[in-house]
């Protein structure tokens, strides 16, 4: 009796194609499809076992799902004047809808309900053309990306050397506005003592009737340009420590 025609949809239909190199594990993945409104069993089996793992090899299909097969071909030493002579298999069943046990189903089922598709391999190995095409490819995106992340890492340091710039000249401007500020100062300072002389060479005659009090405003004078300049000083170390701590940063 003629079996039942194959319910599943594979994709691909007919051939697994195996891209090279086969120096490492070669995958290539094949989709089922159920368009039924009944769950499906399913087996994929191998003619050469050794050479392949397949993942899932069975199960159960649910009414209008799918489920992609890797079939993953060992690492062999490849001889492109060898033909491939490897089959697969993919075997179906509708469920049971009383099923618990799939093992159980497919050793009592008969033959005319067991549907089956044939698929044969094909390995193929990169044209030179190709493998050229893709190292350029590689070699163009790495230099993209070094490019990249090289432009990314800059334009912080850019910006934050542009900001330190800016604090220097900030600082060097203040310091020169306390330079002058202190420049000033002296001057004042100098104008006090050359007023404190005059009036120390002035007649005895205009000084004697208060002599308390030009004491007095001596002393102030020379308190208030003693102040001045130990005040001037201190901004100006301050401001010297300012600049070398931003140095040392």
């Amino acid at each position: 009796m003629a079996r039942t025609e194959q319910v599943l949809v594979l994709e691909p239909q007919h051939e697994l194609k195996f891209r090279g190199p086969f120096t490492d594990v070669v995958t290539a993945t094949l989709k089922l499809t159920n368009p039924t409104d009944r769950n499906v069993c399913f087996k994929v089996k191998t003619t050469a076992p050794r050479r392949y793992c397949v993942r899932p090899n069975s199960g159960v299909i649910d009414s209008g799902s799918s489920v992609n097969v890797s079939v993953m071909l060992q690492p062999f030493d490849y001889d492109p004047n060898e033909k491939s002579k490897h089959k697969f298999m993919v075997q179906s069943m509708l469920a049971p809808y009383d099923m618990t046990d799939m093992e159980g189903v497919w050793k009592e089922a008969k033959p005319e309900e067991l549907m089956d598709s044939k698929l044969r391999c094909a390995f193929e190995m990169p044209l030179e053309n190709d493998k050229t095409h893709e190292s350029e490819s590689n070699k163009t995106l790495s230099s993209s990306t070094s490019s990249v992340q090289t432009e990314h890492s800059a334009l912080p340091k850019s910006a934050s050397a542009s900001l330190d710039d800016g604090e220097v000249k900030k600082i060097m401007e203040e310091c020169k506005r306390l330079q002058m500020e202190v420049q000033r100062l002296r001057e004042e300072n100098k104008q006090i003592r050359e007023d404190d002389g005059l009036r120390k060479r002035k007649p005895t005659s205009m000084a004697a009737p208060h002599p308390s009090s030009s004491v007095m405003a001596t002393s102030a004078m020379r308190d208030e340009g003693l102040s001045i300049r130990v005040l001037a000083l201190c901004v100006l170390f301050f401001v010297i420590g300012v600049i070398i701590g931003k140095l040392a940063l």
